[in-house]
């Protein structure tokens, strides 16, 4: 059986990557026999890291920017994007028609919670799933996330990319909520929980008394693009001020990311705040992730799978959302009240939670711990219908 995996993979997000090593080791334990491959965003990285072979997904990744007079740079940029269109149809095409199953693991694939262009990921995926119809080819969205996107191109490539699927899951409620009113859901479609918390927990040192602080690179969303910069400083500038109350408190900081962009910020607030007990140091794999976080007591997460990797190894956790996602994994573990939206940020306001999540810790721990076997239970039960579905029953 020849199984494909396909989408943002290798591109520098650890929690991309976390949720292709759960569906990787899921294959390995039910399907030994089944010969892999991935499109992706970093095939380099998927190769080398998890001994996959993988092609480029996107002909236009990498290409350099386009210079010289408006009109000249929007009539070369435009014959690109025509030209990729082609190729890109042709090539993700030709990929799945080799394949028996082609799986989407988990991420944000139905969502406009970050910058991107209609021909861009949304094009890729609706090609992908339209060649999967085409050709009996088993298309399967496993625990992915969804919200209502209001620009019309990118939401309905997406909307039809979801319903060519043969298979569908959503990573919590508010995701199938919204995948339903985009009619990108059927009604058989189920919610589990997101694939990072199938992955092993490796073992942990014990934590000491720093507080971990992850960062991101917050441009907005596609509506924010003409003032990108001016939000970007803003959310940098309070995450700022906020490291300085816990240093003003006597607290370490380790500062944490989840993607590579967001190490410029990481090293912005270093920068600014100039403590030796402010720490910063690079990681690029799940395992590294979770290394770190296991030196922390508290969690203060903004980059998604932060948030949840906090929460899956039990540690008290404030979500700073720049999407209906953070606070719906929050309810889901029942501590929706450590929650801050990122466009009200406030550093202020974030210190008084942080304090008031000192005085609950107990409880929020054992609340946390209670959820997570729940969470457990739900992804078995999640791989076990993958499985009749994909491969007609257990092997």
């Amino acid at each position: 059986m020849r199984i494909g995996l396909f989408g943002r993979l290798g591109s520098g997000n650890i929690g991309n990557d976390a949720t292709l090593e759960a569906v990787l080791a899921y294959l390995k334990a039910e399907r030994p026999d089944a010969v892999l491959d991935s499109l992706c965003s970093g095939p380099e990285r998927v190769t080398e890291r998890y001994g996959v072979p993988a092609v480029q997904l996107g002909w236009l990744a990498g290409a350099q920017p386009v210079r010289g007079p408006k009109p000249v740079r929007l009539a070369v940029t435009l014959g690109r994007i025509v030209v990729a269109s082609v190729i890109d149809t042709w090539r993700i095409m030709s990929w799945v028609r080799r394949h028996d199953a082609v799986i989407i693991p988990g991420m944000g694939v139905l969502e406009s919670t970050l910058p991107q262009r209609p021909w861009e990921l949304p094009w890729s995926q609706f090609v992908m799933s339209l060649a999967g119809k085409l050709f009996g080819v088993k298309v399967a969205f496993v625990s992915v996330g969804a919200n209502v996107i209001r620009a019309r191109v990118t939401g309905w490539l997406l909307a039809r990319s979801a319903r060519l699927a043969y298979y569908r899951s959503f990573r919590d409620e508010q995701s199938l909520g919204a995948a339903q009113k985009m009619r990108m859901a059927g009604l058989s479609d189920q919610v589990y929980p997101d694939l990072v918390f199938a992955l092993p927990t490796p073992p942990i040192a014990a934590a000491g008394d720093s507080v971990g602080v992850g960062v991101m690179a917050f441009p907005g969303g596609d509506e924010d693009r003409a003032h990108a910069e001016q939000i970007q400083a803003e959310y940098t500038a309070q995450m700022t001020q906020f490291v300085e109350r816990l240093l003003a408190d006597g607290r370490r900081v380790r500062l944490l990311i989840g993607d590579e962009a967001d190490e410029v910020v990481a090293l912005e607030v270093q920068s600014r705040v100039q403590s030796a007990h402010v720490v910063y140091e690079p990681f690029t794999s799940t395992d590294e992730l979770m290394s770190q976080l296991g030196t922390v007591d508290t969690v203060i997460g903004t980059r998604f799978h932060t948030v949840l990797f906090g929460l899956k190894l039990g540690k008290p956790t404030i979500a700073i959302g720049y999407g209906r996602k953070h606070l719906a994994v929050m309810e889901q573990f029942g501590v929706e009240e450590w929650f801050q939206d990122i466009r009200e940020l406030d550093a202020d306001r974030l210190y008084t939670q942080f304090v008031a999540l000192q005085g609950e810790r107990a409880q929020v721990v054992r609340t946390i711990n209670e959820r997570l076997q729940v969470v457990r239970e739900r992804l078995d039960e999640q791989f076990a219908e993958l499985t009749a579905v994909l491969f007609g029953g257990r092997s």
